[in-house]
């Protein structure tokens, strides 16, 4: 069972060392001080992928569903463990549950930090922590295409399936979908960037926020985030790509292939911008009425802002806790709602929730009048007893996993305020907590090491769905 699993995680860390030649490169260039200890994580990194890799070669003609949960979680740890290394030898962290956290939050694609001096950090530093959430990001996407179908959680196949009038065999094959999500990731890249260099970004910072954008990552290169900026132009750009990068991969290339405009109708696309819609406007006005800023003005901040946290990119422009006590419940709303099924989102993601509400729909009618059939449908979609349960399943085990660690966290001496904010923020993957301590205008700095060790772990669970993680603890996961 477990030498497909190294294998393949043999490949995937290997990837990671040759990565990490590239923040080398920009050192070497800029300073020539430090490279050498990038160069040393690499080949560190590089010795264990490739050593992993050949010493379990093998001819994978199936990956069974065991092998693909163990794959996920294995590879998620593994890859996290590596990438700490240019945190501690380059001194951005003292502590090793520090640096767990801030390259568990890259790779997550959460956002969440550590750090209170981001501007200090050599820029070697800064792209690697880009470069964590750009590579975090198209990986949650190819574990959404390649395993959720499998997992039954609602995932890509759902998608899939919305789309079947238009194609019967929507890109049968995992290599097919895996090249072209590539292209669009790279698409998606590469324009975020040059926009935010047309706007007044550096070509420096126009890559590194190009790539936290579209993983929906949020990690900035200053301290005070995008709001540094002050710039409504750098503020619709990102706006943009954050709500690009929070639609699924597949949805651009199915345009692409069928010139069928007529998809964006998509039902879980169209409840997304529906919902952000409503989000921002619903905000827009009440930040008006309470007389916090004028109309435009919070029509800017609400904007960014809430496309930030519902996305869960992890963005910020102000310190949106100070516009009232209320801001707090608001924003923990928007970051439960999550983006779409199949992108670099995180949290619950908007099918799922269309899925409750359609099924609380159909159980108010059947209340009165129970000899009636009513089909839960998502748009055309008629969704059947099996998609349903998987949804209720999944949602169950992401409220008892955000009450569990809320406890835990709050048993290390914190308030429990700032452990709920702070669960909030890791498993929606949303980055900013809720709180004057972890919040959008703090970091997680002040938190004890073993928060910080449970953070690290719910930012895991968010990422990779949470059943895929809590079913490797099961007995019978583990029988033959």
């Amino acid at each position: 069972m477990w030498q497909p699993v190294l294998m393949i995680n043999g490949y995937l860390v290997s990837v990671l060392g040759v990565a990490m030649l590239i923040p080398a490169g920009l050192d070497m260039y800029l300073t020539g001080k430090n490279w050498s200890l990038f160069i040393t994580s690499s080949i560190v990194t590089l010795f264990f992928g490739i050593s992993l890799f050949l010493g379990n070669r093998t001819q994978i003609k199936k990956i069974t569903l065991q092998q693909g949960y163990l794959l996920t979680v294995v590879s998620w740890v593994s890859l996290t463990l590596l990438a700490t290394m240019p945190f501690m030898l380059f001194g951005t962290t003292e502590y090793f549950a520090d640096a767990l956290f801030e390259a568990m939050s890259g790779l997550s694609t959460t956002g969440a930090t550590v750090l209170t001096n981001i501007e200090e950090q050599p820029e070697a530093i800064l792209l690697w922590r880009s470069m964590l959430n750009g590579l975090g990001g198209i990986g949650i996407v190819m574990f959404a295409v390649a395993m959720l179908p499998f997992l039954g959680i609602g995932g890509m196949q759902i998608f899939q399936r919305e789309n079947s009038d238009i194609n019967d065999k929507f890109m049968p094959k995992f290599v097919y979908i895996a090249k072209r999500i590539m292209v669009v990731y790279a698409t998606l890249l590469i324009s975020c960037a040059l926009s935010l260099y047309f706007v007044g970004m550096t070509p420096f910072e126009a890559v590194n926020y190009a790539m936290a954008t579209i993983a929906t990552g949020g990690f900035a290169t200053k301290d005070t985030s995008v709001g540094f900026y002050d710039s409504v132009g750098i503020e619709m750009v990102i706006s943009l790509f954050m709500v690009l990068g929070a639609l699924p991969m597949t949805f651009y290339i199915m345009i692409v292939q069928n010139r069928d405009l007529h998809s964006f109708r998509t039902a879980q696309v169209a409840a997304f911008i529906k919902v952000l819609a409503f989000y921002i406007l619903a905000t827009s006005v009440w930040l008006t009425y309470n007389g916090t800023y004028g109309f435009w003005t919070a029509l800017r901040f609400a904007t960014f802002n809430i496309i930030s946290i519902t996305t869960s990119t992890g963005f910020v422009s102000t310190d949106y806790m100070a516009w009232g006590p209320w801001a707090g419940t608001f924003f923990i709303i928007f970051a439960l709602t999550g983006g779409c099924t199949g992108s670099t989102s995180g949290s619950v993601k908007i099918f799922r929730w269309q899925v409750v509400v359609a099924y609380l729909k159909k159980s108010l009618i059947v209340a009165t009048e129970p000899n009636r059939v009513v089909p839960v449908k998502i748009g055309s979609l008629t969704t059947d007893g099996s998609i349903i349960s998987s949804v209720f399943v999944f949602l169950s085990a992401y409220v008892f996993s955000l009450t569990v660690l809320t406890v835990l966290v709050a048993l290390t001496g914190v308030d429990f305020d700032t452990a709920f904010g702070s669960v909030v923020g890791c498993i929606t993957n949303s980055g900013p907590g809720i709180g004057s301590v972890v919040g959008p205008a703090g970091t997680f700095a002040p938190l004890s090491d073993t928060a910080k060790y449970i953070l690290s772990f719910a930012m895991l669970l968010g990422r990779l769905e949470v059943l895929t993680v809590l079913v490797i603890f099961t007995k019978s996961f583990w029988r033959s």
